[in-house]
């Protein structure tokens, strides 16, 4: 338990960029925008982003311009909640809607071609026990609808659904927030799915093809096993019990699926990474093979992955490394979607695991690794392992191109592909095969 709560509030932290109580003005009455509908890609993009509390349409009007070439070059996944991380309270009073700042991502996200998701989550403060036109953000994050609520909740959904009908694919909720319960030391999975299923009805009702997943539990891990006895563990540490119990309830008991979805770390809550920062990341590939196992096979999303420790100090070198590697397990391991949750900051500066430099522009290593991996592996595309002479070189390819990665601080030269090679600290290096 103190893991799972450690590994919340850490959580939490990073995100709860709000607090006091806002007070709902006037509600605006522009009318829904005309977006273009998602370009028509041969393949599921697999790849994407999600967009946080700042993003392109927080910057100046030539950083606007390059992020949405960054994000635009290759099209792929583009992930937005519905309150909170950048948007504002879309329904402050029952029936009154205000999808500013909602509008605001998803045209941006349309002018880039994206390929718009969804998560909703969270939920206005009249549905949680707070009061109708007053918003608390200091509790956003943590606090689930109350069940006489859920209805409300799931006609807000709809009402989203029939504002954005470009936009096909919904997480519902996110890591499960308020849906803890202390007094059984559980993840509250009944409440959970019932919400769930009215959801996902009240989309379906919208549009039979919309598609929609659950349970967006997020799956932590330790060393030493603090729970129940867990069906699932490897050198990478112990998976809890009861984030697996949780999503079987979900399974068994949801209405309907179009994929399943997750989020999680390959650090444990009491050792960080083990038994190194990149064999940890094999954590991911088991708990896919698991859900796809439980779930019959329903595609597996990772609404959010972390593969870096606190005050870690790694190089925006290694930092980009450890994520190429984490991305082969997902390709590896049949992942349908991943979505990278997107660090941008406020203020230029450092800006860690950033796709572009927050207000002065200039692309930073992590977009051209999503932009590779969505180009080069999408979720169509047969996956094929690649021989390496050196273990330390880590390499997936797929017909007509290759991609390694040095998992060492030295340089390293190595027979990639029937090839020689010599790769810097931490390079990652793209090769084409078959005369392409």
């Amino acid at each position: 338990m103190a893991g799972i709560m450690v590994y919340a509030a850490m959580r939490t932290k990073e995100r709860s960029v709000f607090v006091g109580s806002e007070v709902a003005t006037k509600v605006p009455t522009e009318p829904a925008p005309q977006l273009s509908e998602p370009p028509a890609l041969q393949n599921w993009p697999r790849w994407g982003v999600t967009h946080t509390q700042y993003s392109a349409d927080n910057e100046p009007q030539d950083v606007v311009e390059q992020a949405r070439g960054v994000l635009g070059r290759v099209p792929m996944l583009q992930n937005q909640h519905i309150m909170g991380w950048g948007v504002g309270n879309p329904e402050p009073s029952p029936g009154q809607f205000n999808f500013v700042d909602l509008d605001r991502r998803l045209t941006f996200i349309s002018s880039s071609r994206g390929v718009p998701v969804i998560t909703l989550c969270c939920a206005p403060d009249w549905m949680k026990g707070g009061q109708a036109g007053r918003t608390d953000w200091s509790k956003n994050h943590t606090v689930a609808p109350e069940r006489e609520h859920f209805d409300d909740f799931a006609k807000l959904a709809a009402r989203v659904a029939k504002q954005y009908p470009t936009v096909k694919h919904y997480m519902v909720w996110n890591e499960f927030k308020g849906f803890w319960d202390p007094a059984t030391n559980r993840w509250d999975a009944e409440a959970y799915t019932e919400m769930y299923n009215k959801v996902y009805t009240a989309l379906k009702k919208v549009d039979k093809e919309i598609q929609v997943g659950g349970p967006y539990v997020s799956i932590g891990s330790n060393m030493r096993n603090q729970g129940p006895p867990s069906e699932l563990s490897g050198p990478w540490g112990t998976v809890d019990q009861r984030a697996l119990d949780a999503v079987k309830y979900w399974i068994e008991h949801k209405k309907g699926a179009d994929f399943v979805v997750v989020d999680g770390a390959s650090m444990t809550n009491d050792k960080g990474n083990v038994p190194d920062d990149f064999t940890a990341l094999s954590k991911f590939s088991a708990i896919t093979t698991w859900l796809r196992e439980e779930s019959d096979d329903l595609p597996v999303w990772w609404a959010e992955w972390y593969v870096e420790p606190e005050n870690s100090q790694w190089s925006e070198e290694k930092r980009t490394a450890v994520q190429a590697a984490a991305l082969m397990e997902f390709a590896r391991s049949g992942v349908t979607t991943a979505l990278y949750w997107n660090p941008q900051l406020k203020q230029e500066g450092d800006c860690a695991g950033c796709l572009w430099s927050p207000k002065v522009g200039g692309e930073l290593p992590m977009a051209g690794l999503l932009s590779g991996f969505t180009k080069w592996f999408p979720a169509g595309v047969q996956v094929q392992e690649v021989q390496t002479s050196d273990p330390k070189v880590k390499v997936l390819g797929q017909a007509s191109q290759v991609v390694m990665v040095n998992t060492s601080d030295e340089e390293v030269s190595a027979t990639v592909d029937g090839r020689q090679v010599t790769l810097r600290p931490y390079e990652i290096k793209w090769s084409g095969r078959g005369g392409t």
